[in-house]
């Protein structure tokens, strides 16, 4: 039980990231603004969290232009999307002990 812990991933620790990546499993991907409202979370925190998921390969950008506008979308990569079900198997595993 004790090394149950050391399963878990710690790019997850923290409840933003947590959130980021279960809104992101939920969709194909997500609009800056979108995820921004989904998460009730400034631009400076929702920008820093999602740069250290893209730094450690669980999120992909894309950013485009619709008009004059820039629009950001972000995604789940597949690295992202097996870390974090392993993450979550991990966090099942504590819990039933």
């Amino acid at each position: 039980m004790k090394h149950l812990i050391h399963t878990l991933n710690k790019a997850f620790d923290n409840r933003v990231r947590l959130g980021v990546m279960a809104v992101l499993m939920a969709n194909e991907s997500v609009s800056f603004n979108e995820l921004k409202e989904a998460l009730d979370l400034t631009d400076g925190n929702l920008a820093s969290h999602v740069a250290a998921l893209e730094k450690a390969g669980y999120v992909t950008v894309s950013k485009q232009f619709i008009g004059k506008k820039p629009n950001t979308t972000y995604a789940a990569s597949i690295e992202g999307k097996t870390a974090f079900q392993d993450h979550l198997l991990a966090l099942e595993k504590l819990l039933r002990g």
